[in-house]
């Protein structure tokens, strides 16, 4: 197989966006076909993101001249963060619409879901809102991943913790696929990292009140505390609710939402010192990820989140593959997949056999004067750890 390098494959250009409007041409356009969590409590918040990343891709690519000649088009469905829903579209999508492609839904829960809808059809999905390492582990052919796996969200924070001699860790984390995911990989992280997890426990969906789980986390007296959910309510939540129980550690992380701007726009000064994981920030020197960003601000009056970027580069690399290839058919374009090695606006890109990411890199960022500051890995900083975190009479 023919090995492909990719330096710079993101163009980015400037101007007003009019949703649908596409280059004069004759000929059909390529219709790519996704299923995004527009509404729903539980994930609205990340597919609107997600929603603008792939618009503002469509309007880069057909600035560009198309795919081939041809114009793309987002044919969008709204799955109401429902994974039932979303399969339904997916099927529709692949078997009724016939749409000459797809790409992913907003995260691992669905996309799971999803990828056995695609697999059966034999169609590639590029999951670009997807990251937990069981996925891909289920013998899937047509599954590309974009981002680093989620198991190693906490891996910045326990470095740092190791590093300043902390050496108590407690983990709390919601019951589901990605939090389960996020607190197994910090509790291996702590070992390697010499910390001892004092306290680990799970709550309930639809938990609201945290108070007697943050009193015993209080009781065990950890120096670190991940609290793990993919709601972001319960991340906003459970840090409101640790200054009414006068929880103080030296390093708290809200994984993996504690980075989503949202966050700090319900908490305010309540989220400073707060640390979280990443896979990507707006000032991040990946290529053409500062004009993206300037861009998508001038298109949606809001800074971009990583599901904005994510969706962005994984319809860039389709879009790309289908050149290089010259086709859209989804063994040829899994080939090339699977030899390229790349940086898109998210970073690194390498994928092995299975699809499964090896190239892209986890950051952790840390909430200063309002601002996301990357604290790490240090050749990425971007300003130096703010430490301990003061105790909350101190605030």
């Amino acid at each position: 197989m023919k090995s492909y390098s990719l330096h710079s494959f993101v163009v980015v250009l400037f101007g007003v966006l009019v949703i649908g409007a596409q280059p004069s041409t004759a000929q059909q356009p390529i219709q790519l076909g996704v299923s995004l969590s527009i509404t729903g409590k539980q994930y609205s918040i990340q597919g609107g993101y997600g929603r603008e990343g792939y618009l503002l891709c469509q309007k880069h690519v057909n600035a560009q001249g198309g795919v081939l000649g041809r114009p793309i088009e987002f044919v969008i469905y709204d799955d109401g963060s429902d994974e039932k829903t979303a399969v339904r579209l997916y099927e529709k999508l692949i078997a009724e619409d016939k749409v000459d492609a797809v790409l992913g839904p907003y995260g691992s829960a669905i996309t799971d879901a999803v990828a056995d809808v695609t697999e059966k059809h034999r169609k590639l999905m590029i999951a670009p809102m997807a990251a937990t390492t069981s996925i891909w582990e289920k013998g899937r052919r047509y599954l590309i991943m974009m981002f680093a796996p989620v198991e190693g969200l906490s891996e910045g924070l326990l470095d740092l913790a190791a590093r300043n001699g902390l050496k108590r860790l407690a983990v709390i984390k919601l019951d589901g696929l990605v939090a389960n995911a996020a607190a197994k990989g910090a509790s291996e992280l702590a070992k390697r990292n010499g910390l001892e997890l004092v306290y680990s426990e799970t709550y309930p969906n639809g938990t609201t009140d945290f108070s007697d789980l943050l009193n015993k986390v209080k009781a065990t007296k950890p120096d670190v505390l991940v609290a793990a959910s993919i709601r972001l309510q319960d991340l906003v939540t459970i840090t409101r609710q640790m200054r009414g129980v006068g929880l103080n550690v030296a390093m708290f992380s809200a994984v993996p939402y504690g980075l989503l701007p949202d966050y700090y726009k319900q908490l305010g000064k309540e989220a400073e010192f707060v640390y979280s994981g990443s896979f990507w920030e707006t000032g991040l020197a990946y290529p053409g990820n500062r004009e993206f960003v300037a861009s998508y601000e001038k298109e949606f009056n809001r800074a971009p989140a990583v599901q904005s970027a994510g969706a962005y580069a994984g319809c860039q690399l389709l879009a790309e593959m289908v050149r290089r290839t010259r086709s859209l058919d989804s063994d040829k374009l899994r080939e090339a997949l699977l030899t390229l090695k790349t940086k898109t606006v998210v970073g690194d890109f390498a994928v092995d056999e299975r699809g499964f990411q090896i190239a892209h890199k986890a950051i952790t960022i840390q909430w200063q004067d309002g601002k996301q500051v990357v604290v790490w890995p240090d050749e990425l900083a971007s300003g130096k750890v703010r430490f301990p975190t003061p105790p909350w009479s101190g605030r």
